[in-house]
């Protein structure tokens, strides 16, 4: 119990020292207070402080993050695990609870302040974006499948794995690797070096990617508004602003936002039982996003004051959780070197391909971006990357585009493997 307590402190605790230390050092602000989570958290994950799992207890694992601690208490007792490997398994159930809570708890805050209206203006050039990202990365599968298949065994079921997991995410990758009975070892070495390309890949669009991408795609449309400032200027400067965020008149408005956030991550919770295990993350963000938009519809609910704030905070305890599990030392790992390349070419190649169309079609910046890693990374990221924009706008886009990335990702993966099976 000490250690669920300790770790909860360090993951709600950091987040609110970030927020305080940007709004005192405009570098730090510059950085961004989700980056700088990052970077902590892989700092914390990767100086010793948290023990690593020993090799049984990964197997008893078996592809699990952890286990609750009585079902190991007999391996212990048998002397098969040690009691450093029972907290090894406590601080990932943790890691594991958080992971499943605070991103589902901050999509509807992030969606309250949201104006559907403003943001249908915006829908053609997302889809357009949602295309032009499933035929870029079909069209690097392909080439990478006959660049590797005489490498790679079974190179047509890593392809189908490799396009469900960026048109749709790891349950996605899970389920197209469980139906096609991928070999376990070839499953876990894709996962793992798809989270480690897919890690550098998601710290460039975090830091670099806009300001390379606006020097060749059109800059996200301005609105007009009042004495010639933008919306988008007042709208990024909002987002990077947490003054007054505890302060009695905006508290509880706030507690009345969060404890209808909590029923809407409830009634999501609720409604994915009613469908198999694979499709419980679909209908879970399907639910919440659908929920939270409703919500935004009523004026006494959009009208508060610092939701998207609020919002903000659950993403950068999200962002130093996720990167306190990162294993650096998984970076030097190549036993199966074609397939490490495979999957960057699948990541990077998509990435160049999606963004020259971008450029053909001119469709703009940050909303290229937010299509990279909804598709990439799976809508849980979609606001860490708006964060990084400091554009709010592109929150819906994304998270439609990434549902929808969702939705087809099973269906076009097993399309794709079953064609390349038989060529």
């Amino acid at each position: 119990m000490l250690v669920w307590i300790l770790l909860i402190i360090f993951y709600f605790g950091v987040p609110v020292l970030i927020i305080y230390l940007t709004q005192l050092s405009d570098t730090l602000n510059k950085v961004g207070a989700v980056i700088l989570a990052y970077i902590i958290g892989l700092i914390i994950g990767n100086i010793g402080i948290f023990p690593a799992p020993t090799r049984a207890l990964r197997t008893i694992l078996s592809g699990k993050t952890s286990l609750p601690s009585a079902e190991l208490m007999p391996y212990m007792e048998q002397g098969m695990i040690s009691q450093t490997d029972l907290l090894a398994n406590q601080i990932a159930g943790v890691q594991d609870l958080m992971m499943s809570i605070v991103i589902p708890l901050a999509l509807p805050l992030l969606l309250f302040s949201m104006d559907i209206r403003h943001w249908l203006k915006f829908a053609k050039g997302a889809m357009l974006s949602l295309v032009l990202g499933v035929v870029s990365l079909i069209l690097v599968i392909f080439a990478g499948y006959f660049w590797f298949k005489d490498e790679i065994p079974e190179l047509w079921k890593v392809s189908g794995m490799l396009v469900g997991v960026y048109t749709g995410g790891t349950p996605n990758l899970a389920a197209i690797g469980t139906a096609l009975e991928v070999e376990p070892a070839t499953f876990v070495l894709t996962h793992t070096y798809e989270m480690m390309a897919g890690g550098i890949a998601l710290i460039f669009l975090l830091t670099f990617a806009q300001r390379i991408f606006n020097l060749f795609l059109p800059v996200f449309p301005k609105q007009e508004h009042g004495d010639g400032n933008t919306v988008m200027e007042q709208g990024r400067g909002e987002m990077d602003s947490f003054y007054g965020i505890f302060k009695r008149k905006n508290l509880i408005p706030l507690l009345k936002a969060l404890a209808l956030s909590v029923l809407i991550l409830a009634i999501g919770a609720a409604v994915s039982f009613m469908v198999r295990e694979q499709e419980k993350m679909l209908v879970v963000v399907l639910t919440i996003t659908s929920l939270g938009l409703l919500a935004s519809m009523i004026k006494s609910v959009n009208r508060i004051d610092k939701t998207f704030q609020l919002g903000m905070y659950f993403v950068i305890v999200f962002s130093l959780v996720v990167a306190s599990m990162g294993d650096l030392r998984n970076m030097f790992n190549m036993d199966f070197l074609h397939l490490f390349v495979l999957v960057a070419f699948a990541i990077f190649g998509s990435m160049v391909v999606h963004v020259f169309l971008a450029w053909i079609f001119k469709v703009d910046t940050d909303t290229t971006i937010i299509t990279i890693t909804a598709l990439t990374y799976s809508p849980p990221f979609v606001p860490v990357v708006a964060g990084a924009l400091r554009n709010k706008e592109v929150i819906i886009t994304g998270l439609t585009t990434g549902v929808i990335g969702y939705a087809i990702g099973n269906y076009l993966g097993f399309f794709v493997a079953y064609i390349l099976k038989g060529l």
